[in-house]
């Protein structure tokens, strides 16, 4: 019985996954098609539930057939992501007239991230309390006492990290080994080395101009290889997100929602107002923010299913560079920033949200300016190496709540809805990195405003027309 009903969830699934081919393969828009493998996977998700119950051993086998669609996608995707980040920022930096321009492109995407973050954290602290949101209230189950147990032991282990030597591990002692993944900073380590080769680059053509142009066209040859892996990749969209999206209603439980409904709504308040946020930067720095919600609404389909930011980044990337018209250079400097430095979603507005939580339960007034000044500055520093992966938002909280004296082991009764609250939180986290690549490339002059503002005039300072027409992801 159990295994004629994997068989026929199984069939399903697949006619589903036909489906969205064939649309594709009739012309169907790629944004639309991502939309509707959302939504579809949302329904089948819902349907196992319903029919087996979340726990049963039919959804249990039957998402393991399905996770080889959705796992695999996201692995292709953490694939090139390492040789993506490295051989974007070596290409865009080769391309640069001047080494100082890069300080400028850095200093901006680093700047908007940070000044982002930091307005996260205030909005989740102003939802906290509009809520009234306590850690007394929460249900302590088994799940959540071991998870807070957990929490305990992390966070001892990460007392002895400090921000100089946080700071330190963004230089890579060894870059074969950063490509790898093997640290939480390893894409900002990347993003350092493929700096410093881009910049070499730019020395050696003043020196050496035939030479320069030689290893500029060799720059050229590997981008042109990896990005047309990374399109091949990136075709899978809708059929990943699919897979990803059933595997994610199903295991969902209505009940443990249901008693914490009060923390996930006042969750997807603060990250809707941090969108709002964003397009008001958006706005102010006079770009078409109706046009750029519709461009980067297929990359936040893919982080809100996947939860990982730094799988995303290919899609980020293309979706910056050939939809919004930012420069290739600021582009690729902020999908990889973004990925592990100010998220907006997982290291703003969450444990500040935490922290406001459980501050009355050790006697804090959570609103009190010698509570709440440092605690942004805490989460805003705190956000620096962040993994942009599923399970982020708990090393953000950890670092907030050890650095301001709270006790961790609270953070674990939210263990129920992580994965419903992070999913939201993860296409935050990429919003923002798309917003402070739009900003910066708008602020210095470099976007190619027909992409960005369809049918408008060019942004001052220049067009960056020669810098954006390089080839993109996708």
């Amino acid at each position: 019985m159990t295994a004629l009903a994997v068989v026929a969830n199984l069939t399903v699934f697949a006619l589903s996954l036909a489906w969205l081919l064939r649309r594709r393969r009739r012309g169907a828009a790629f944004s639309p098609t991502v939309l509707l493998a959302l939504l579809l996977g949302g329904v089948l998700g819902a349907a196992l539930q319903a029919g087996w119950g979340a726990d049963s051993a039919v959804v249990a086998r039957t998402l393991d057939w399905v996770g080889i669609v959705g796992g695999g996608y996201v692995r292709l995707l953490q694939m090139i992501v390492m040789p993506l980040v490295m051989i974007m920022i070596l290409s865009s930096v080769t391309r640069l007239d001047d080494a100082r321009a890069l300080g400028r492109i850095s200093g901006g995407v680093l700047s908007m991230l940070m000044l982002t973050t930091a307005l996260s954290a205030a909005i989740g602290v102003g939802v906290a309390r509009l809520f009234r949101l306590s850690a007394d209230g929460l249900v302590r189950g088994v799940r959540e006492v071991e998870r807070g147990e957990v929490l305990t032991r992390r966070a001892a282990d990460m007392a002895a990290l400090d921000l100089p030597a946080l700071l330190q591990s963004f230089i890579p002692a060894n870059p074969f080994e950063e490509l790898t993944g093997a640290h939480p900073t390893s894409i900002i380590a990347v993003v350092v080395f493929a700096s410093l080769l881009g910049i070499a680059a730019l020395a050696l053509r003043r020196e050496d101009p035939v030479l320069g142009r030689q290893v500029a066209e060799g720059v050229e040859v590997l981008h042109g290889l990896v990005m047309r892996l990374v399109r091949m990749v990136i075709r899978l969209t809708p059929y990943g997100v699919l897979a990803l999206t059933v595997r994610v209603v199903a295991r969902s439980s209505p009940a443990d929602i249901a008693g914490l409904a009060r923390f996930v709504i006042a969750s997807y308040v603060g990250l809707a107002l941090i969108l709002l946020m964003h397009a008001a930067f958006l706005a102010l720095s006079g770009q078409n923010v109706r046009h750029h919600a519709r461009a980067i609404w297929p990359v936040l389909t893919f982080a809100f299913s996947s939860r990982s930011s730094a799988a995303a980044i290919p899609l980020n990337v293309e979706t910056q560079v050939d939809r919004l018209g930012v420069s290739p250079a600021v582009a690729n400097f902020s999908a990889g920033f973004g990925a592990t430095i100010g998220q907006n979603g997982c290291a703003g507005l969450y444990p500040a949200m935490l922290a406001v939580m459980i501050a009355p339960s050790v006697g804090i007034d959570p609103l009190a300016p010698a509570f709440v000044v440092p605690l942004l500055i805490v989460t805003t520093l705190g956000s620096f190496g962040i993994a942009g992966v599923g399970g982020g938002a708990t090393i953000a909280a950890l670092v907030v709540l050890s650095t301001m004296n709270l006790p961790v082991a609270l953070a674990g009764l939210l263990i129920s809805v992580e994965p419903l609250i992070d999913m939201g939180r993860t296409a935050i986290n990429v919003s923002g990195s798309i917003t402070a690549g739009a900003v910066t490339s708008r602020v210095l002059g470099l976007t190619d405003g027909s992409t960005a503002d369809p049918g408008g005039a060019p942004p001052p300072g220049g067009t960056g027309a020669g810098d954006a027409s390089a080839p993109a992801v996708a």
